[in-house]
């Protein structure tokens, strides 16, 4: 039998019992690894399959370098190339396609009604902020400076808190399903809030912006989740490209989970 591991953290995983019951159900035995356990033999495994790695964010250097060593022993997927650029948000400086406006400074702010200030290396909405003060957001953005760390300030787009984020999930390229995300920085969101989401069925322009930012990924990839909005104008753009350890939305789609584990499955039948 094909053995795998689930590469997650020491925490909570909603996903995990999903995922290993619908491996099991296509012939995989899956087995639960923590990511930096120095104990563990990844060379034994016909894949690793990254997952809930939730807390590499103060540790991105070590998660780096793992990857890089696992990937070295058995198939990993993501692969390492993938990983080391997506856990860095300036590669959206990259994508060639439409993002949300980001000033990627300190400085020189530009003039818009709210900001958004982020880390570029994040998870979820850690360390990120909201405000209408232009000098509070160049204040945070040079904070992140201070600390070694690349700032991202964005203008808040009130579009979320009417239509939301659309969020669709592609498993070996292929489409599985879309969610409405909830605001994580509306006024009174609650952590429970921005864990819920709602299938959605995503419009052309969507699918057609997400597929061509993927098209340009030249790696396998398991799992991806592409996270838009609309602009002012109406249009699409990019506000994250998820391809290292995103929630998935299993519950919320029937079939999806197996539709994971079917991927998979042709991937490591294609080897690599």
């Amino acid at each position: 039998m094909t053995i795998c591991a689930y590469a997650t953290f020491d925490g909570p995983d909603d996903e995990r019992a999903l995922v290993l019951a619908a491996w099991r159900e296509a012939g995989i035995e899956g087995r639960v690894e923590r990511w930096d356990d120095p104990d563990a033999d990844w060379s034994a495994y016909d894949a690793v399959v990254v997952r809930s790695v939730w807390d590499y964010v103060d540790r991105r250097g070590e998660f780096v370098a793992w990857a890089r060593r696992v990937g070295s022993v058995t198939r990993l997927l993501n692969p390492h190339p993938v990983l080391e650029a997506n856990t860095d948000k300036t590669y959206l400086r990259e994508l060639g396609v439409p993002i949300v406006p980001t000033h990627w400074s300190s400085r020189e702010l530009p003039d818009w009604p709210e900001y958004v200030v982020k880390p570029a290396v994040s998870a979820g909405a850690r360390d990120t902020a909201r405000t209408a003060d232009r000098a509070e957001a160049a204040r945070l953005a040079a904070a992140l400076e201070g600390a070694g760390r690349t700032p991202m300030v964005q203008p808040y787009l009130d579009m979320v808190e009417s239509e939301g984020e659309t969020s669709l999930v592609y498993f070996n390229r292929r489409f599985s399903h879309a969610v409405r995300r909830s605001p994580m920085l509306a006024p009174g969101a609650t952590t429970e809030d921005n864990e819920r989401a709602e299938l959605r069925t995503p419009a052309p322009d969507q699918v057609e912006l997400a597929e061509k930012v993927l098209t340009a990924v030249p790696h396998d990839l398991l799992y991806a989740r592409v996270d838009l909005v609309r602009l002012p104008g109406g249009e699409p753009a990019v506000i994250e490209l998820e391809l290292t350890e995103p929630y998935l939305y299993l519950k919320l789609a029937p079939g999806a989970a197996a539709r994971f584990a079917g991927a998979l499955g042709e991937l490591l039948e294609t080897g690599g």
